[in-house]
């Protein structure tokens, strides 16, 4: 009996080695079967081209509609208030319910709202629909990073993490585009939108749910918020920068590049450029991470990325030095957020990585609101160059303390 069944074992092991199922092998030694990630990474691809459609469409149809810029931009500001306050209650229902719920409820508001934005184009219903756009969002993000995070197997977990940042990144790209289907009625671009999230909707349901795992007793959330953040401080430091980086550049580059003597189309056409940088270097530095170590990988990139701003006031108005520098700084910071989730999870018991989350997505909420404020005053009150100078300090300071963290300690 038991020889018979070692042959049927051995036979199996030799099927999948030699067929198409090897992969299918590998991925459950490594804790992540291939249908659970590639739904997870569809989620996130759809999630992206959702946010980075209405983020332009909503401003150009309320500027059709007559609305001032400073209504429109308070306006665009819900849907970031929607992300920031969902963090403060969203650790609960993932660890009550489970990921897969989380994530569903998430694309539901997100559905609810794209279908409801074109029934009637009034700011304060279209605040309102934003509010649960950022609701929506921010509660599929937490769930499916936290989900990867938690299982994926620590020499794969720097390369899953980045391929989420790279669906994300790879789906916000691809957005914009769907404004062109304004040309077939307003409602073109938006049920388009939904009707991709009904279709990932349907596959999330052939997945079996998972929950957190949860420690030997139930701590109160302060008290795990703070052995996260003394165990954690240096990889959650990284939400904040990359909330910073990409918030100021967003909102402060066009105002240096206008006060330089750049054109609008000339902005229109550098700023994207770091966003591709960030894209291409996802994958090859979560790798490396995996390898040589994240510490290594986050301290190296701070200090690459501080050395391409630094530079980029001395480039000029010389557009292919200022794209090349913006493609290595992307590239090197492009990634902190997702190699910062991952260099924690390394770090921290399983139980305390979904608090890990929400203090990350926090500081990312925090970073993307200093940044615009904090780039503003500067130009204000220094020169247009001092946002670079600003970014270049921060990501210097942020190497240094990497420097001092001690992993040893934290453990």
């Amino acid at each position: 009996m038991s020889s018979s069944m070692s042959r049927s074992m051995a036979s199996c092991t030799i099927t999948l080695k030699d067929g198409k199922l090897f992969v299918l092998e590998m991925a459950l030694k490594e804790g992540l079967a291939p249908k659970k990630l590639t739904i997870l990474i569809m989620v996130i691809i759809v999630a992206g081209m959702s946010q980075g459609m209405l983020l332009p469409l909503l401003t150009i149809l309320l500027d059709r509609s007559g609305v001032s810029t400073d209504a429109n931009g308070l306006n665009a500001a819900a849907l970031y208030i929607g992300i920031f306050s969902t963090m403060f209650f969203i650790e609960k229902p993932v660890r009550r319910f489970g990921y897969k719920p989380v994530i569903m409820v998430g694309m539901g508001l997100v559905i609810a709202a794209n279908c409801l934005f074109p029934a009637w184009q009034h700011i304060g219903f279209w605040f309102v629909l934003r509010l649960m756009v950022g609701v929506g969002d921010s509660a599929l993000h937490y769930a499916t990073q936290l989900w990867i995070v938690t299982s994926s197997p620590k020499e794969h977990r720097g390369r899953n993490i980045t391929l989420y940042g790279m669906a994300y990144g790879i789906g916000f790209s691809l957005g914009p585009v769907g404004i062109t289907l304004l040309k077939v009625g307003i409602w073109g671009p938006f049920l388009t939108t939904s009707s991709f999230f009904i279709v990932i909707l349907l596959l999330m349901t052939r997945l079996k749910n998972e929950r957190p795992e949860r420690g030997e007793r139930v701590e109160a959330v302060h008290k795990r918020a703070s052995k996260v953040a003394a165990m954690a401080w240096f990889p959650l430091i990284t939400s904040l920068l990359y909330g910073y980086m990409e918030a100021s550049m967003n909102s402060n580059f066009p105002l240096y590049g206008l006060r330089i003597g750049l054109s609008e189309a000339n902005i229109g056409v550098l700023l994207p450029v770091m966003g591709v940088g960030g894209l291409i270097m996802q994958l090859p530095l979560g790798i490396w991470s995996d390898r040589i170590g994240r510490k290594k990988i986050l301290i190296s990139s701070g200090l690459i990325g501080a050395l391409a701003f630094l530079c980029i006031p001395f480039a000029g108005t010389k557009l292919w030095l200022i794209g090349l520098l913006f493609a290595i700084a992307g590239g090197m910071v492009g990634s902190f957020f997702s190699l910062g989730l991952a260099y924690a999870a390394d770090i921290l018991p399983r139980h305390l990585l979904p608090t890990a989350n929400v203090l990350a997505s926090i500081q990312y909420s925090v970073g993307s609101i200093a940044g615009p404020l904090i780039g503003g005053m500067a130009i204000r009150y220094s020169s247009a160059a001092s946002i670079f100078y600003v970014l270049s300090l921060i990501y210097v300071l942020f190497a240094l303390s990497g420097l001092m963290f001690r992993r040893e300690r934290a453990a």
